[in-house]
């Protein structure tokens, strides 16, 4: 229940906010999101296979935002950003919907 007011009120403050991201940090924005809707989906599947553990929800959401940021970043330095990005989007698309599957088999014993 507390997530859930934390998460009501986050976004709450961010409509009135309205906060702005750095030009140059904007590339880094979208992967970051990704890679954090892909913790999220494995925390979930993690909590309906009985197995969650807060610790490695925590790390693995910190971690997989700072590692594709570094991929995104790393892209930049060697001039193949959007190559490196697209790569980066795919791979965490796939375990975005390999988790969600398994989510939907979960929920609908199908």
């Amino acid at each position: 229940m507390i997530a859930v007011l934390g998460l009501a009120l986050g976004i709450i403050v961010g409509l009135i906010v309205s906060p702005t991201v750095p030009t140059e940090l904007q590339p880094y924005l979208p992967i970051a999101v990704v890679a954090a809707l892909d913790a999220l989906f494995g925390g979930v599947r993690a909590r309906l296979d009985g197995v969650f553990d807060d610790r490695v929800f925590v790390t693995s959401f910190l971690s997989n935002v700072v590692v594709a940021a570094l991929l995104v970043f790393l892209g930049d330095q060697l001039g193949v950003g959007a190559q490196l990005s697209t790569a980066v989007v795919v791979v965490l698309g796939i375990r975005i919907f390999s988790n969600a599957a398994s989510i939907r088999r979960s929920l609908l014993k199908a």
